[in-house]
């Protein structure tokens, strides 16, 4: 069906709530924001969408490295551009820029290259992958880059962000962990768990102490509870006599304590492990994820994450000097169409790519939902969810096809 190439102020389908699907809903903005966003009740809806099609809210991406090309930790002011614009255009409309392990001088650079994107709108802060992580669970991060934290070095990375460090990775077991968590918690970055090796006992501690710490302080930054990131990997794997973290971060999860990252892109998680994820955690304490290289929207070529070099081969972006997995090849969108595939409900994998980001942003009133006053961000999907459409801020940056 064809549709017409006017752009309008609002669309008739079938809307994707918090609460459920409104099967004959409209959506209307003026400006950059939604004024309305509901039941249509028989009155004009502006463009009608083709039978079956979905109206999303604008997809939120708390981990993504690069897309299209570009690279947030090595890349320039122009490729950082490149690859936000990419990510956007593919319906992820808000993304934190993840870096990767790197000298310190270097992430600094990144750091004031990306706090300058921040400014600009084209990305709603930093999350730095490192580098304060196990060499043990380093996955493509180079060894070579990682480090114990000290205050010092947690201060200087803070100070490059200047105010846009949202959240940091961290291995909770790491000598100096403890200082890393007061010193992020006093400056409003969240704490998140990852590339960890710890023990049980270890991770229990270690979210005791950020709780503390965020109860004591009055946490001023971008969320109330701490992260877990990509859930399962870079972590001990289960075993009946040493459970490792990940249990105790799931049953966390499931009290609200914290919420859980998955890349369930098919080829980070296995389909039975995300479903085991939503049923434990449930999808209000789970944060879909691409972790999207450089290599993300690209077929062939070689591409940068930091100083490493990745391609992509069988639709996985992996280290070209080992052949080791190397983070996302695709979109979120991509990622929440697996989660559907797998079993999940399309309303729950939509929440965990849109409300618990906005919330874990401290940016739920302003994104992560179709509902009047927030800003006018939007996907527009076929009935197999593939992308036809973006709307961000009021504006069709992917238009629909005519």
């Amino acid at each position: 069906m064809a549709l017409a190439s006017s752009t309008p102020t609002a669309l008739s389908g079938r809307l994707v709530t918090e609460s459920g699907i409104i099967d004959d809903g409209v959506l209307r903005w003026d400006g950059t924001r939604v004024v309305e966003a509901g039941p249509s009740a028989g009155a004009p809806g502006g463009r009608q969408l083709p039978e079956g099609y979905l109206i999303l809210p604008g997809l939120i991406d708390l981990h993504c490295h690069g897309g299209g090309g570009g690279d947030f930790t090595s890349g320039s002011g122009d490729d950082v551009e490149l690859a936000a614009r990419h990510l956007h255009r593919a319906g992820s409309t808000t993304v934190l820029a993840s870096t990767c392990a790197a000298p310190l001088e270097e992430l600094e650079a990144a750091f004031e290259r990306l706090a300058t994107a921040a400014e600009a709108g084209l990305v709603a802060g930093i999350h730095a992958e490192g580098p304060f992580l196990s060499k043990e669970r380093n996955g493509a991060h180079d060894t070579a880059f990682l480090l114990l934290p000290t205050q010092e070095d947690v201060a200087r990375l803070v100070a490059a962000g200047r105010g846009h460090l949202a959240s940091m990775t961290y291995a909770p077991e790491l000598p100096g962990s403890d200082v890393l968590v007061y010193e992020l918690v006093m400056h409003g970055v969240i704490p998140s768990i990852g590339h960890t090796d710890s023990s049980t006992e270890e991770t229990t501690a270690a979210l005791d102490l950020i709780n503390e710490e965020l109860a004591s302080t009055g946490f001023a930054g971008f969320s109330g509870r701490p992260t877990a990131t990509h859930l399962f990997n870079a972590m001990p794997a289960i075993h009946h006599r040493s459970p490792g973290p990940v249990p105790l971060l799931l049953q966390r999860a499931r009290a609200g304590e914290i919420a859980v990252e998955l890349i369930a892109d098919n080829v980070h998680l296995h389909p039975e492990t995300v479903r085991m994820a939503f049923t434990i955690a449930g999808s209000e304490n789970i944060c879909l994820v691409s972790d999207s290289t450089a290599a993300a929207g690209c077929t062939s070529g070689v591409f940068r994450l930091g100083r490493s070099e990745v391609a992509v081969v069988d639709g996985s972006a992996v280290l070209t000097a080992t052949g080791a997995l190397a983070g996302g090849a695709g979109s979120l969108l991509d990622v929440v169409r697996c989660t559907v595939e797998a079993g999940v409900g399309i309303v729950d994998a939509v929440r965990s790519a849109t409300a618990v980001p906005a919330s874990v942003l401290g940016l739920a009133d302003e994104l992560g939902a179709l509902r009047s006053g927030l800003r006018a961000d939007a996907v527009v999907v076929t009935p197999d969810l593939e992308l036809a459409g973006v709307l961000r801020g009021g504006v069709w940056i992917r238009p629909l096809e005519d």
